[in-house]
């Protein structure tokens, strides 16, 4: 097994690969910035260095100094989290041409990926089902009205190179098209170097539902099931579960073997999800497929009993998968819930000094902590908190654990979104498991603005 990793991330995610690596003897490696330099990951690594700077172009970005880092202090293997480097083609091939591990998939895959319009050409050529859209990235907006009036409104226009919601709107006439195309284009160039855009029809009243998969490097691989993951707010989630309450068992096992096409045609390697949306009549249609460990990861882990940071770390060593598919089961419920820092009204990041924060305790009560009880939190990264993660033998169990949870969880001197998220888990609606991505516009907000 490897000796040492380094974490190239920072926050809760840093502090959850290294609790695997102390459970395996591997000596871990953890790298911060100005603002990170009292996070409690910096001080549960073995060893730790600074980056310097602030913001992530400054610190977590550097690649150079992420790679003498690694160097200097002879690590094996690196693990990239998710978010800041984690799906960085660039990166990935740096890494191994320093004879260090990419703990992820290969360069290639990630930069096959990484371009939505040909992660959809190659899905469609695995014979996975794709949303209607163009075949190709626009570059100017008239080429995108021009092929609009082949999809058909409403459409989704998306950054080619985007991820996370940002570069994406939804439009309902040329106007509308006309009108975004500009912005959604810059701020896409911004924040990917990349402005193409691309248009996918728009489908409405979707369910958002994602499929683990694992792969090892001699071809075997793994789906570990769905995760609900509707409840969103910018376009980003903010409370997924597993399984969801939405699918059919039969749709669990198209869904399932549609991710697994997309492994084998990609000879992919590692964890990584694939996300489609599915719509009321469980018609799905492949979204995108994210070439590294989620944020939602412990949902499925709390089902199924795998460590998927321990998964990683063994493919990436060169170990075989160790389990086959009718071998996998589900095991009760599990729900997470995103805690942030922001305004639960609109949304808005609301970084400050944190004065309290009590965390509550019990069985199947879980948590992954991005911070202390008198952290600062940094207007220049995500504005996490904490995940909080519930497990129940049923789904009814699973949520009044998260609502007990939720009364109990206090954060003092900052604004933070705990009443929105307590308002959606004692929702009809949750409760009945019909949630789409509408949720939160459609009832959060409009009730809140009653």
């Amino acid at each position: 097994m490897f000796a040492k990793l380094l974490i190239a991330n920072r926050g809760e995610i840093a502090s959850r690969i290294i609790r695997t690596c102390k459970r395996l003897n591997i000596q871990t490696v953890a790298i911060y910035s100005e603002p990170d330099e009292d996070s409690p990951y910096v001080k549960e690594a073995d060893e730790a260095y600074p980056l310097g700077g602030s913001r992530v172009h400054e610190s977590y970005l550097q690649v150079d100094k992420v790679l003498d880092i690694a160097k200097n202090a002879n690590v094996d293997a690196i693990h990239p989290g998710y978010g800041l480097l984690s799906e960085n083609a660039d990166f990935a091939e740096r890494i191994q041409s320093e004879g260090i591990t990419f703990v992820g998939p290969t360069s290639d895959v990630i930069r096959s990926m990484g371009s939505k319009v040909e992660a959809r050409t190659t899905m469609k050529r695995a014979g996975v089902p794709i949303i209607p859209g163009t075949s190709s990235s626009t570059e100017d907006v008239d080429a995108a009205i021009e092929a609009a009036s082949d999809i058909g409104y409403p459409i989704m226009l998306k950054a080619s190179a985007g991820g996370g919601g940002i570069g994406m709107q939804v439009v309902n006439t040329d106007e509308e098209l006309r009108k975004a195309y500009g912005s959604n284009a810059k701020r896409a160039q911004m924040f990917f170097g990349d402005g193409t855009m691309f248009l996918e029809k728009k489908i409405v009243n979707p369910h958002h539902i994602e499929i683990q998969v694992l792969a090892d490097q001699e071809g075997n691989a793994l789906y570990l099931f769905e995760r609900e993951c509707s409840v969103q707010r910018r376009h980003q989630k903010v409370v997924e579960e597993a399984p969801s309450p939405f699918i059919s068992e039969e749709t669990r096992e198209k869904m399932g073997g549609a991710a697994l096409k997309a492994v084998r045609a990609l000879g992919y390697q590692n964890a990584g999800t694939v996300e489609f949306l599915v719509d009321e009549n469980q018609q799905f249609y492949f979204l995108e497929m994210n070439t590294r460990l989620q944020v939602e990861h412990p949902v499925t882990e709390e089902i199924t009993g795998f460590d998927l940071v321990e998964e990683q770390i063994r493919i990436a060593y060169g170990e075989s998968l160790r389990y086959k598919q009718n071998e996998l089961t589900i095991h009760g419920h599990a729900i997470e819930v995103r805690v942030y820092a922001e305004d639960p009204k609109t949304f808005y990041p609301a970084p400050g000094q944190m004065t309290d924060l009590q965390i509550p305790v019990g069985d199947h009560i879980r948590h992954e902590l991005a911070v202390h009880s008198s952290s600062f939190v940094s207007p220049f990264y995500d504005p996490m908190i904490a995940k909080c993660i519930t497990w129940g033998e049923t789904r009814e169990e699973a949520i009044e654990r998260m609502s007990y949870a939720l009364s109990q969880y206090e954060v003092e001197g900052i604004k933070t979104n705990l009443p929105m998220l307590r308002t959606v888990l004692s929702h009809d609606l949750f409760k009945q498991g019909n949630i789409t991505t509408n949720f939160v516009e459609e009832h959060y907000l409009k009730e809140e603005a009653k």
